[in-house]
């Protein structure tokens, strides 16, 4: 869509232009055009004449999806616009936005641009429609704009929350809201009153959650997890959509005409199992699929919080600056042990250790207030995990065994303790078996969106009973269990509570650890990283027909066809994909075991024509036979013999590579390049750019990544005044304008950067020489390429993409095309 196309290309180039300080004083972070798009999609009913809201417009990017949406859908209304934003640099974009949008709807469009504070705009309900990305941030209890939300009724410490909370407040009854924001307002007590207020004004619709922390922002650096939302003001709560994709690349279904991602994952739930009925703090949980629900229902047997079980928690008492004086590096007799989180590896304390970090502090009246007795056991567990620790809760038995008559924990610590005192030995123990536990990882993080781990989350965290804590820990012979002894023992607790029907449901990891598996397979079966993944696990299970709790001596190998592996995959592994992915299953994992001789195509009828309905896949007789033996000492063996008979797809995509030379015709002669996308586009810029915009141009270089000589006319480039030294310093491609005595040099970008000022800079002293006047291009195969590096793009240059043959793209030149 062009208008969503020319607002992405100045969201990206903003992206260095704006100072990352000012941004983050406005928790300002622009809207990708694909999110926009997909965020615009979610509207239930765009019909008769529109009033939308749209608070922290940034350049418009958000209001422009809805305009183009509001287009494909047919409406002949009228639509009204109301945006806001503080940022008056932006004004110069913002205002060609508005004047697109103008051109697109003519007199059927009337927009508002208010540069306020959308906080202080008044209360009056008349939109119709809400899309937004609110700014984040924490407000002060004494800011003005606190103040002013706590006078009209509303009182919330975040930015995004006191604008969601005014937007639903302005929004009429039936109006639907759709919102960008941090999934941290699902869970803890910090978020309560705005959870409350959502849930009894609105009902929630539909909710996208982003499988990666930095998915829907990859380019700002956010490191929050963001969710969609969509809310209907008023409307009575039904069930509720809930999608997941790996990324924020959405596009749309050549079939279905819908917006979609790989691998998005899409599950209807009744509401109750999103909010649950008993829950007095409302914590959202939002689990994708029916595997993460299991989570969920499978840890519902545990009820007690930490004050049923007489426990506290709290973060650390020693404040590390605060007592700075009192700090040493290396333990001394007159000094005590002082923890911090690098002293926990992996559940296991290591003290002292050499770092950058004290590990001992000294007795004085500052520091005896913040040291406890060290005497007896306490249960530490990190606030923030480190990038190695694949999980979100690392829990450290600490038994007093340092030397010492006490002891410090720093603030980055949470401690489990009663009155500053030790706790049951058996009962520490079996905190730290359910803490560290792969259920509660999974658990958590499906809950929370907090990257961190404070003394309130896990106060909101429901546990076993003390008695059955005090069971648990007593199987525990020393301070440290591996992972799998961990799980294996809260299984056991687990499944002696569960009633029978319970117990048929089976335990949710035994899912994770059977995909596990598989990608370790397919890994094995020499399969390229792009096929190593979820998707494609699933896919060969599907083929085996090889359930959880089933082991690989039992496998069979029925035929399926792609719907039929994706309802297997639904019903048996409880992870369901929406309906236009299916092609994502056939393009990027079928067809690559089909070429890897894993899996052979329609086996029953080889003849039956590609597009069939009946089209089906079946894993090949030799490799069932070879798989069989997975979990015996001979699947080493039988591997090594499957594949030394049977090429990898690995090895054969590399025979194929040497077939695939990229012809390029010159002077009537075939020059091969390179496979690759990089040689794809220059062929393109010599067969498509060259005709289109220099007719009849001299052909003088052309580059190539492998072949050394590559196709270079010196004598020629010589004769226009340009002596080169190291040709690896030239363009990708030069070609020669006689007709205007021009020299262009272009760049063919695919995995490396195009002509930015360094480069610029570069090739104009390169060619300092030159009779010829000088032509800077870019090339990219298709604009999503270029949205990648279009904030980098040198003025004064000229973007050519492969996918619009016909378009240039000029920065800030006084000509179309030509030198400056």
């Amino acid at each position: 869509m062009e208008l969503n196309y020319n607002l992405e290309l100045k969201r990206i180039h903003s992206i260095g232009r704006l100072e990352r300080g000012k941004k983050s004083k406005l928790g300002q972070f622009f809207t990708p055009s694909l999110i926009c798009e997909y965020m615009s999609s979610m509207f239930d009913k765009i019909e008769g004449d529109v009033n939308l809201l749209d608070p922290g417009c940034g350049m418009g990017s958000l209001f422009v999806s809805f305009v183009e949406e509001f287009i494909k859908r047919g409406n002949k209304n009228k639509i009204e616009i109301e945006a806001f934003d503080l940022d008056s640099t932006l004004r110069g974009d913002l205002e060609d936005t508005v004047r697109l949008c103008y051109e697109r709807l003519k007199e059927r469009c009337s927009i508002s641009i208010n540069y306020d504070d959308y906080i202080f705009s008044g209360f009056e309900q008349k939109f119709s429609h809400v899309i937004m990305n609110p700014p984040y941030g924490k407000i002060t209890k004494n800011s003005t704009q606190r103040v002013y939300l706590r006078e009209m009724g509303v009182d919330t410490g975040n930015l995004y929350s006191s604008f969601l909370i005014k937007a639903i407040k302005q929004t009429r009854v039936g109006g639907e809201i759709v919102a960008i924001i941090p999934r941290s307002f699902a869970n803890g007590l910090y978020f309560l009153s705005f959870r409350r207020f959502l849930l009894e004004e609105t009902s929630i619709e539909k909710i996208h959650v982003f499988d990666k922390r930095n998915s829907a922002f990859s380019e700002e650096k956010v490191l929050q997890e963001n969710i969609i939302i969509h809310l209907i003001k008023g409307k009575e709560q039904g069930d509720v959509l809930i999608t997941k994709s790996s990324s924020g690349d959405f596009y749309r279904d050549s079939n279905s005409k819908t917006l979609t991602a790989d691998d998005l994952m899409q599950r209807r739930v009744s509401f109750d199992k999103v909010v649950n009925p008993k829950d007095k703090d409302l914590f959202i949980r939002i689990s994708s699929s029916e595997y993460e629900q299991k989570i969920i229902d499978r840890l519902s047997i545990f009820t007690s919080s930490l004050e049923d079980i007489n426990v506290e928690v709290s973060t650390g008492p020693v404040v590390d600056f605060r007592v700075k004086e009192s700090l040493i590096m290396t333990p001394t007799d007159s000094s005590y042990p002082l923890i911090y989180p690098n002293h926990l590896r992996e559940g296991v304390l290591k003290w002292p250790v050499n770092s950058k970090k004290p590990n001992g502090i000294e007795l004085s009246n500052k520091t005896r207030s913040c040291l406890w007795e060290n005497e007896g056991c306490f249960l530490l567990v990190k606030r923030f995990s480190s990038k190695e620790e694949k999980k979100r809760i690392v829990a450290t038995i600490y038994d007093s065994s340092l030397p010492g008559k006490f002891v410090g924990f720093e603030n980055k610590l949470n401690v489990f303790h009663l009155k500053k005192k030790a706790l049951n030995e058996n009962l520490v123990k079996g905190l730290y078996l359910y803490l560290n536990s792969s259920l509660i990882d999974k658990y958590y993080r499906g809950v929370s969106g907090n990257t961190q781990v404070n003394a309130t989350d896990l106060r909101a965290l429901r546990y076993p009973s003390r008695e059955v804590l005090e069971k648990l820990g007593e199987k525990m012979k020393s301070n440290y269990f591996n992972q799998e002894k961990i799980d294996e023992f809260l299984n056991i607790i687990i499944n002696d509570m569960l009633g029978k029907d319970e117990k048929e449901g089976g335990n949710p990891l035994d899912i994770e650890v059977k995909i596990n598996e598989a990608i370790e397979v397919i890994a094995s079966l020499g399969m390229p990283k792009a096929q190593q993944n979820e998707r494609s696990a699933l896919t060969l299970l599907a083929l085996l027909d090889l359930k959880p709790d089933s082991s690989w001596n039992t496998i069979g190998n029925p035929m399926k066809g792609v719907t039929p592996i994706m309802e297997w995959v639904k019903a048996v592994y409880g992870k369901e994909y929406a309906p236009n992915t299916r092609e994502t299953f056939r393009r990027q994992t079928l067809h690559q075991f089909i070429e890897g001789g894993l899996v052979a195509y329609n086996p029953d009828k080889p003849e039956r024509p590609p597009n069939s309905p009946k089209a089906c896949y079946q894993v090949v007789s030799e490799l069932k036979e070879v798989l069989m033996s997975y979990e015996d000492d001979s699947w080493g063996e039988k591997l090594a013999d499957f594949l030394a008979k049977r090429k990898t797809l690995v090895d054969k995509y590399a025979m194929e590579r040497k077939k695939k030379l990229v012809p390029l015709m010159i002077n009537g002669e075939v020059f091969n390049l390179t496979p690759g996308d990089h040689s794809v586009l220059i062929k393109k810029i010599i067969e498509e750019f060259g005709p289109q915009f220099v007719p009849g141009s001299e052909l003088i270089y052309v580059g190539d990544t492998e072949n050394k000589t590559g196709y270079y006319q010196k004598n020629r480039l010589e004769s226009l005044g340009v002596i080169i030294d190291s040709k690896g310093k030239l363009p990708d491609v030069i070609l020669y304008y006689e007709e205007k005595k021009w020299l262009v040099l272009v760049e063919s970008v695919t995995s490396h950067g195009p002509v930015d000022g360094k480069r610029y800079n570069e090739l104009k002293e390169l060619f300092k020489d030159s009779k010829a006047d000088l032509v800077y291009v870019t090339a990219f195969l298709n604009r999503k390429a270029m949205a990648r590096y279009i904030s980098e793009i040198s003025w004064e240059s000229e973007v050519w993409v492969a996918d619009s043959p016909t378009h240039m793209i000029h920065f800030n030149g006084h000509k179309f095309l030509g030198p400056y």
